[in-house]
């Protein structure tokens, strides 16, 4: 499958990664693929600077925005919450006609330092704010729960089965998405509903913020027992 992943950080990087050793076509979208191909400063999250990471991975292709979402069957957002409307905006509506948009975005804000607050919360939400933009997308909202190694390797915990979620209005586009999840390693998805019960998960983070204070990792999921 041909799949775009708008987003060069920890989680873009560990999708591409892992997406691409799936046998899956990648392509990482950016705003500026010089500058991006040219950025030798570790991650965000002290990972390996992006031009080292993409010469360590020449099947993964560079492109715009726009580029990399016009040749792809699917598209996952895995740029901050922050500028993800910008992000999918420099990408183009008419590149997203029709297509699965896999949204892993969370609205956190920094402005006040950590932990974050959300920009959205309670009646709305970034997943609905994206569909209610892009109406010919097809929005699924998953993995925002998860750190990112755990998004693409669940087997890293324990013994791999715990859940994750999924949101979205139509049903095919879940589906697609749920065989990605379970290409993944992921057993437990749990399909929430339509695009507004991305407004739980979203409100999850603070939760998860705070258990990350605890236990001293990211490295750590809930499990739906039932």
């Amino acid at each position: 499958m041909r799949i775009a992943v708008l987003g060069t950080g920890s989680v873009g990087t560990a999708l591409a990664e892992r997406l691409e050793g799936l046998g899956h076509q990648v392509t990482i979208g950016t705003r500026d693929v010089a500058a991006t191909l040219e950025r030798t400063e570790p991650g965000a999250m002290g990972g390996a600077p992006f031009a080292a990471w993409a010469a360590e991975h020449p099947a993964v292709l560079v492109a715009s925005f726009a580029e990399a979402v016009g040749q792809a069957e699917v598209v996952i957002n895995a740029t901050s919450g922050a500028v993800t409307l910008d992000a999918i905006r420099a990408a183009g509506a008419e590149g997203l006609e029709g297509k699965v948009l896999v949204d892993i975005s969370n609205p956190l804000d920094f402005s006040a330092g950590f932990p974050p607050s959300l920009f959205i919360s309670n009646t709305d939400s970034l997943g609905e704010r994206i569909q209610a933009e892009f109406p010919g997308t097809k929005v699924v909202k998953t993995l925002n729960t998860l750190t990112a190694a755990l998004m693409v390797h669940p087997q890293a915990l324990a013994d791999g089965v715990h859940s994750v979620f999924v949101s979205g209005n139509d049903a095919d586009a879940k589906a697609t998405v749920t065989q990605l999840l379970r290409e993944f390693g992921h057993t437990d998805i749990i399909d929430l509903g339509d695009i507004t019960t991305a407004r739980g998960t979203e409100m999850f983070l603070p939760l998860w913020l705070r258990l990350m204070g605890v236990v001293g990792t990211p490295t750590f999921n809930i499990k739906v027992v039932r």
